[in-house]
């Protein structure tokens, strides 16, 4: 028994000793433990807070996704086993009431303040880290109240290998009769605002959501055209449509994200075509064109969900709010909500099940809905 403790004494000095060993045991751990275990000492403080580890770590563990956000509330993706919620009330980490969730970006989430009721203020940008409960205050873009109610759209550019520094692109209007336009990016490593194109023209409506891939924020809208802006170059470009929709003036996108470093879409010509057949889109890397991914069929639906029926009976009442890319290709799945259910499908096996049930429907929005990554870095 004493040769054993010894021996068992000797191999945990072994590991104390080695960052090397002890940095592979600790890539193993889910993020709970690792934030657990930087209160262990200052060394493993220092090891875990190391950007080196933290960067490793979400690449290593592909940035698991095991939940999303709609408005303050959790939804685990795993009903049989769910996670942990990040936090209990988004609220009691801002400054100011009223706190929304604008855009989720590889485990950062970009949230706005408004101000109590009532309040004519110009809203307070924010960059969350709801994994390590980190925040940062973006400085306003502007002094001047009447030019910061001039932002049309505020996106997140943010990835552990392309764009280790976040960036905030700002896209402003100049003229309220003309859809006149300029882009402004703020920089985390800079912590400065500087503009990037001067004017620019697009529908007013165009940029109400932004996603973040292959370093550029991309735009797609029940419109023509679509855009995307390097980051790099700081070009405003256009990206194809669908191939099949390509002589189409009006192109409804009922879904629009990245999973995995897979840039999806899901969209139909009218809502006569918006049955239970959808093809998920994919980009290809050098934006030549889309092709079809997966083909999602629901016809089993309807037998298990009535409510997916509509109103009338002659269409189906029910919202794509994300496709999860899993490691295996088998574990990808499609998160849909129909009225108050949140249901996980299966691309794979086809299978379904309800695996939430939101506490107000009504409040729950189309681009409500955010996921939640686990990310440990630091900023």
């Amino acid at each position: 028994m004493e040769d054993s403790d010894h021996h068992l004494t000797q191999s945990g000095a072994l590991v104390g000793s080695s960052d090397d060993l002890l940095t592979e045991i600790l890539l193993r751990l889910p993020v709970t433990s690792i934030l657990r275990f930087k209160s262990v000492s200052k060394h493993w403080r220092l090891l875990l807070s190391d950007r080196h580890f933290t960067r490793r770590y979400d690449i290593d563990n592909h940035s698991k996704s095991p939940g999303l956000f709609g408005c303050d509330t959790y939804v685990p993706y795993d009903a049989e086993n769910p996670s942990t919620p990040p936090f209990s009330s988004l609220g009691s980490y801002f400054d100011r009431p009223r706190v929304r969730i604008v855009q989720s970006c590889n485990g950062l989430l970009l949230c706005s303040t408004h101000g109590p009721k009532g309040s004519k203020a110009a809203p307070r940008y924010y960059v969350f880290n709801p994994t390590t409960k980190q925040l940062a205050l973006i400085p306003p873009i502007h002094e001047s109240l009447k030019v910061r109610k001039t932002i049309s759209f505020m996106g997140l550019a943010y990835h552990q290998t392309d764009c280790v520094h976040y960036k905030v692109v700002c896209i402003r209007s100049l003229e309220p009769d003309r859809d006149l336009f300029k882009i402004q990016i703020y920089s985390s490593d800079t912590r400065e605002w500087k503009i990037s194109i001067e004017t620019f023209s697009a529908d007013s409506n165009f940029f109400q959501q932004g996603v973040y891939w292959n370093g550029a924020v991309y735009w797609v809208t029940n419109y023509h055209k679509y855009l995307y802006f390097k980051l790099d170059v700081e070009k405003l470009q256009t990206l194809p449509l669908p191939m099949r929709y390509r002589d189409r003036l009006h192109l409804i996108a009922t879904y629009f994200g990245e999973s995995r470093g897979r840039l999806h879409l899901i969209a139909y010509r009218n809502h006569h075509d918006y049955r239970l057949r959808l093809n998920v889109y994919e980009m290809f890397s050098g934006h030549s064109s889309w092709f079809v991914k997966y083909q999602v069929v629901l016809n089993a639906l309807p037998g298990a969900f009535p409510d997916i029926i509509s109103r009338y009976g002659v269409s189906y009442d029910f919202k794509v709010i994300d496709v999860v890319r899993g490691k295996e290709e088998e574990d990808t799945f499609v998160v849909l909500k129909i009225r108050e259910k949140i249901i996980k499908y299966n691309v794979h096996d086809k299978s379904f099940k309800h695996i939430y049930s939101l506490p107000r429907p009504s409040c729950f929005r189309e681009n409500s809905f955010h996921r939640y990554t686990e990310t440990l870095s630091s900023f």
